[in-house]
This record gives C-alpha cells, sequence and structure tokens, in this order.
C-alpha cells in the first residue's frame, strides 16, 4: 500500500496548469473535502470541454469549480457557461490577488491558496435532470476509477480513457 500512495502523491502534472492555478487547486479542493466534496479534476464534460475540478456530495449533488489564476485569465476564457449544463452549482475559485468584483454575480466564488479556501459567495442553484446527474455521475466514477486503476498499472492500456 505504501507504494500506491507514493505514486498517488507524486502523480505528474500534464503541464497546462500555471503554478498558481494548481495551489488554488489544491486549496479548493482541500476546502470542498471539508464540506463533504470528493473532487475529480480536469473532468472531460459531453460537450467535449475540460472541467477544472468536478464535485460530488454524498446526495449525488455535482459542482463545478473554474479555477482563475488572474484577471487576463478570466478575460481570455469565456467557455466556462458551458459549464452549466453539467452540474448543479457553478463556482469559480482564485486567489486573494485577483478581485472579486471580475466574476459574474450568477456564480459561486472561492478563494484560495495552496492550504485551504474559502467559499465568499455562494453559487445559486439549478438542479440537473435525472439523466443528466447520472451520465455525470457515471463519468466521474468512471474517470476517478481509471485513475486509480492506471496508478496500480502505470503500463496498462489507458491513453486518452480519462
Amino acid at each position: 500500500m505504501n507504494s500506491l500512495v507514493a505514486r498517488i502523491t507524486n502523480v505528474p502534472v500534464d503541464g497546462r496548469q500555471s503554478e498558481t492555478a494548481l495551489t488554488v487547486a489544491r486549496g479548493t479542493m482541500r476546502l470542498l473535502l471539508s464540506l463533504g466534496f470528493s473532487c475529480v479534476s480536469e473532468l472531460p464534460l459531453p460537450s467535449g470541454r475540460r472541467a477544472d475540478l468536478v464535485a460530488l456530495d454524498s446526495s449525488g449533488e455535482i459542482w463545478i469549480v473554474e479555477i482563475k489564476s488572474s484577471v487576463a485569465d478570466f478575460r481570455a476564457d469565456q467557455k466556462w457557461m458551458d459549464y452549466r449544463m453539467h452540474c448543479d452549482r457553478l463556482f469559480f475559485a482564485t486567489t486573494l490577488d485577483v478581485p472579486c468584483e471580475i466574476f459574474p454575480q450568477d456564480t459561486g466564488l472561492i478563494v484560495a491558496d495552496g492550504f485551504g479556501g474559502q467559499v465568499v459567495c455562494e453559487a445559486p442553484e439549478h438542479r440537473l435532470a435525472a439523466a443528466t446527474r447520472k451520465a455525470m455521475m457515471l463519468r466521474i466514477a468512471q474517470c476517478a476509477s481509471l485513475r486509480l486503476q492506471s496508478l496500480i498499472d502505470p503500463q496498462g492500456p489507458y491513453e486518452g480513457s480519462f
């Protein structure tokens, strides 16, 4: 088991995220865990987009968190609007250095650092249809399972699966 834990804690970064984004993601995931959510990062969605964090709680509620490391990052990326159709609540997560006023008022806001985070603004709820919820829960479960399996069997046939 110790070798598996060592592999889990040394998962290579894919290189798309800045150091700031990775730090915000870590703190946000810690916050979400404290709120009863389990997270999958960089989850491919049915729309073809890739969500930064998708969180699932024991009641089946699904949150998506879009991480923005700077004002320029927020202004350059407007694909987050598509994420609403895949979650019950949509949040942004950022650092203390990014002004909160730039984020849309109809989304939630999390401010985080590498050690944790805080929900600054609650996200309005827009409940998923049952079929969409089931599809998202299966997607989350399959992705998480494949990632764990690939840690146990790194030479397995997983390319592009998750």
